[in-house]
C-alpha cells in the first residue's frame, strides 16, 4: 500500500482552529485505521509547489503514492474506496453516501459558509445580504431537519457523507444557527462523539499549538 500523506497549512491565526478543513480528512483517516504522516506548508509566502499541488492555494491535498488530490470531497471520496469503514458495500448504500457528500457541500455548506462569515463579520442578520443569507441556511436546515429525525447517518452506516455533514453543521452550530433544529443537533452530538473526531481534532488543534511554541522559541 502506498504511502498517505496530509499535507495542511504549518500554522494558522486562532479563529479557523479546528475548522481548517484537514480535519475531515484526519477523521477520516482515523474511522478507517489507515496510516499516514502530515506534512505542512507555510499560511504565508506560498509558493510556486503549493500552487501545484492545490490551484487555489488552500489546504488540505492527500498524496496517495504518485497521485495527489486537492479538494476534502474529492480526498473524502478517494477515500472511500479504500474499504466499508467509510463508504457502504452495497450499490444502493454506496449511491445514498454518495450524494449525500455533494449534498453536504453543494446544498448545506454552499449556504452556510457565507452566513457563518457574515456572521464572523458581525453581521446581525438585519443587513440585505444577512437577512438573504439567514434565509437561504434556514431552508436549507429546514430540509434536511427531517431527514436527520428519520436516520441515525445518511447512508445507513457511517461514511465520508457524515464526516461532510458533521463539519458543516459545526460551523453552523459554532454561530448558533441549530438552535432549533434538534434532530440536527442530536446528529452532531453523535457524529462529534466518536474517538476518530476527538483524536482527528485534537491532532488539529495539536498541531498549530506547536506551531505557535516554534514561532516563540525562534523569537
Amino acid at each position: 500500500m502506498s504511502e498517505l500523506v496530509l499535507t495542511t497549512f504549518d500554522w494558522v491565526p486562532e479563529p479557523p482552529r479546528g475548522y481548517v478543513r484537514d480535519l475531515r480528512v484526519r477523521w477520516a483517516l482515523e474511522e478507517a485505521g489507515l496510516p499516514y504522516r502530515v506534512a505542512s506548508v507555510p499560511f504565508e509566502g506560498r509558493d510556486a509547489g503549493h500552487f501545484a499541488h492545490q490551484p487555489f492555494g488552500q489546504v488540505p491535498w492527500l498524496t496517495d503514492g504518485a497521485l495527489s488530490i486537492f479538494e476534502s470531497g474529492a480526498i473524502l471520496l478517494h477515500l472511500g474506496g479504500r474499504g466499508p469503514a467509510l463508504m457502504p458495500a452495497d450499490p444502493e448504500g454506496r449511491a445514498a453516501a454518495v450524494e449525500w457528500l455533494f449534498a453536504a457541500l453543494n446544498s448545506v455548506e454552499m449556504a452556510s459558509l457565507p452566513w457563518a462569515l457574515f456572521k464572523f463579520w458581525g453581521d446581525d442578520g438585519r443587513s440585505p445580504g444577512g437577512r438573504g443569507l439567514e434565509s437561504f441556511v434556514a431552508a436549507r436546515l429546514g430540509h434536511l431537519e427531517p431527514v436527520l429525525e428519520a436516520r441515525e447517518w445518511l447512508a445507513g452506516t457511517f461514511s465520508v457523507a457524515d464526516i461532510a455533514m458533521a463539519d458543516v453543521l459545526r460551523l453552523v452550530d459554532r454561530f448558533g444557527g441549530l438552535a432549533d433544529r434538534p434532530a440536527c443537533r442530536a446528529y452532531l452530538a453523535r457524529a462529534l462523539r466518536r474517538p476518530a473526531f476527538v483524536k482527528a481534532h485534537d491532532d488539529q488543534l495539536g498541531h498549530f499549538a506547536a506551531a505557535d511554541r516554534a514561532r516563540a522559541g525562534a523569537a
